[in-house]
């Protein structure tokens, strides 16, 4: 896929800051007279202040990179507002487009080549931070290649009559490197240390004596050691699993009111082609989230507002609730014989065979014409002939789950593409609920006084989160850059949140690892519950039914009552369950069942604060790592700049959090 290089007019083009290729990301929350962003606030004024100013930062940093996507330095600006407002995820997948327009904007032979040259030489012709390019380029002011735009104002810019394009690729050379080092330090945040490691190896083998890739490499290999628990790290070994923020950001607008009555109307419409025992309605539920868990005055839990499915008329044990199908079905299986829209194991072949296959396609099958036509209308057209099937399947056995979640990923972006439409707006997705935080809930304090920093939820890596995705859009023939607007990481976040709550996923009977996974998302709406009134069986389309027997009690649903859904093994012990519910959900169940059996009914679990200090006891790793010590000293390289005293029995784990020591 081509496209022609944008034509730039510096005289249009309004002034911009220049940029300091010398700044590192700063993960820090500021005050209200942040230098950079500075402007006037009362005395009144907070975090929130701040906040508000990088988001508007950010909204006209997007807006230019919509006008001009192969702009690597605007991507480069983007990533440090990503670090002042505390999300290192988006800040690497930024610096990683910059770094990937770096290798375009030097190589003649790449796609985008003519575009990211363009888009450098304008952002040249604007100007840079003083002296920069006098340190960084030698003999280039000797040259009379800079000159100075305003007396005074600290901004030079390139006299472009003047300069061969080596001194644009001795430039971009410098980019790289910042590239390099925001990815090793973001990544680490986000506890990728593998791919942190490999950014900083690679930056250091181009600059050996550089400091800020020396210090991350420490941090790295610190962190290794207190999550590995071990005094010797095998690079080989090095974790690559983090956790991020699982959230609305402050710029989606796609997030609909789903409590709404068109919202309502959309989704009982949609309900009644599958089903007429049901109802969508809003209903509260227990808060999951674990900071909020601890009982009310008056004993009553926190609770939130959510969607649930209600009986219109008594349902009999046995009898179906619904029947869905859905085209977000994926499965992880090279050469198996499943349909490629439902994943059902395909009709043996024959005479008499079903079986159809793309007429543009190799290997692609289908189960029957229903599904055919239903995979060209929603999705194939899009990966069509593309080479992308083979993306993550047949996995390592570990890797598995993750595997489904990216192809399910994967589904989504072709069936944006092939219905023209956001990818947050297709109807599979649209009113599913993430399982989101608030944006301050997600926000570390700053205050040494305050409690605990959250538990981010989002599992993040760099392969599963922006290099894959990437390569599956290059795949599409879909521009990555241009198509900011549709493929921008934290769309790919939010997809990503709603289908880790949601997806159901179907065991290969023989290996007993996950090899299919959906995602119905009327059936989905029936909420958890640990002791539940139906059950579900998956083969080409998601059955509900009334269950014969509860857990406490006798089957059966009456009109009015909520249906109770059941998305982990409800034999488990209390514990198991609430861990399952932590890892997918992002806290604790709170049913009835689950408070009862954790004693918590009549006041005699563990509180919110108990279980706090329980796990840091553990030495439990899945947090995300912003503070790490060093040399005996705290290294402050998180989002708050946090003065905290500690005793001797006392370390630094993650989000500046206390871990007791053993």
């Amino acid at each position: 896929m081509t496209s022609s290089a944008p034509q730039h007019s510096p005289k249009k083009r309004r002034l911009v800051q220049p940029f300091n290729l010398d700044k590192p990301l700063s993960y820090f929350f500021y005050s209200k007279d942040h230098a950079q962003f500075h402007c006037t606030m009362d005395g009144d004024s907070d975090l929130e202040d701040d906040t508000s100013i990088f988001v508007g930062r950010r909204h006209e940093l997007t807006e230019r990179l919509e006008e001009d996507p192969y702009d690597l330095l605007t991507y480069l600006e983007r990533a440090s507002v990503y670090s002042d407002l505390g999300y290192p995820d988006l800040a690497s997948g930024d610096s990683y487009k910059a770094l990937l327009l770096c290798d375009e904007l030097k190589d003649e032979s790449f796609e985008y080549h003519e575009q990211a040259l363009e888009s450098f030489k304008s952002r040249l012709a604007e100007g840079f931070s003083e002296n920069i390019l006098k340190r960084h380029i030698s003999g280039l002011a000797a040259a009379g290649n800079v000159t100075h735009t305003f007396e005074r104002s600290g901004i030079e810019r390139l006299n472009l009559d003047e300069v061969d394009e080596e001194i644009y690729v001795r430039i971009a050379d410098r980019a790289a490197l910042r590239c390099y080092q925001n990815l090793s330090l973001s990544l680490l945040l986000c506890g990728c240390l593998k791919s942190a490691y490999d950014f900083c190896s690679r930056g250091l083998k181009v600059a050996p004596d550089d400091e800020e890739l020396s210090q991350v490499k420490d941090y790295i290999f610190n962190m290794a050691k207190r999550r590995l628990k071990t005094d010797e790290v095998d690079i080989s070994e090095l974790p690559d699993q983090g956790l991020v923020r699982r959230e609305i950001y402050p710029w989606n607008d796609h997030e609909p009111n789903r409590f709404s009555l068109e919202s309502l109307e959309f989704l009982n419409q949609e309900l009644q082609a599958i089903s007429t025992k049901v109802e969508v309605r809003a209903v509260e539920l227990p808060t999951l989230v674990e900071a909020a868990i601890v009982q009310e005055e008056d004993g009553h839990i926190p609770t939130n507002k959510q969607l649930g499915l209600f009986a219109t008329d008594d349902i009999q044990p046995g009898e179906t609730v619904l029947e869905e199908t859905s085209v977000l079905t994926v499965n992880n299986r090279l050469k198996d014989a499943l349909c490629d829209a439902c994943s059902t194991v395909l009709p043996p072949l024959g005479k008499n065979s079903t079986v159809v296959g793309c007429p543009d396609c190799y290997d692609i099958m289908f189960c029957n014409e229903t599904c055919l036509n239903l995979a060209l209308e929603t999705y194939h057209p899009a990966v069509c002939e593309k080479d992308v099937d083979t993306i993550s399947k047949d996995p390592d056995p570990k890797e598995s789950p993750n595997a489904l979640y990216l192809l399910l990923l994967a589904r989504a972006l072709a069936m944006s593409a092939t219905q023209e439409i956001h990818p947050l707006d297709l109807k599979e997705v649209k009113f599913i609920w993430g399982d989101f935080l608030d944006s301050a809930s997600n926000a570390v304090p700053i205050s040494p006084k305050s409690e605990p920093p959250p538990v981010w939820t989002l599992p993040f890596s760099f392969s599963s989160n922006i290099a894959t995705p990437l390569h599956i859009l290059e795949k599409m023939d879909i521009d990555m850059f241009a198509e900011i607007a549709n493929y921008d990481l934290w769309i790919l976040n939010t997809l990503y949140s709603k289908f880790r709550g949601t997806a159901s996923a179907r065991v290969n009977t023989t290996t007993g690892m996950p090899e299919v996974a959906a995602v119905h998302p009327l059936w989905c709406l029936a909420n958890h519950d640990c002791d539940p009134n139906v059950q579900w069986e998956w083969g080409g389309r998601m059955k509900l039914w009334c269950r014969e027997t509860r857990i406490n009690g006798k089957g059966g649903v009456k009109k009015g009552e909520e249906i109770w859904n059941h998305y982990c093994d409800i034999e488990l012990p209390v514990q198991e369950r609430r861990e399952w519910a932590e890892g997918s959900l992002g806290g604790w169940c709170m049913c009835e069942r689950c408070r009862r059996e954790a004693g918590e009914v009549d006041g005699e679990g563990e509180t919110n604060g108990e279980r706090r200090s329980n796990r840091f006891a553990e030495g439990e790793n899945s947090l995300t790592p912003t503070g790490v010590e060093v040399d005996g000293k705290i290294v402050e390289n998180g989002y708050a700049d946090l003065k905290m005293s500690f005793s001797e029995n006392e370390n630094v784990l993650s989000n500046g959090v206390k871990r007791v020591v053993e």
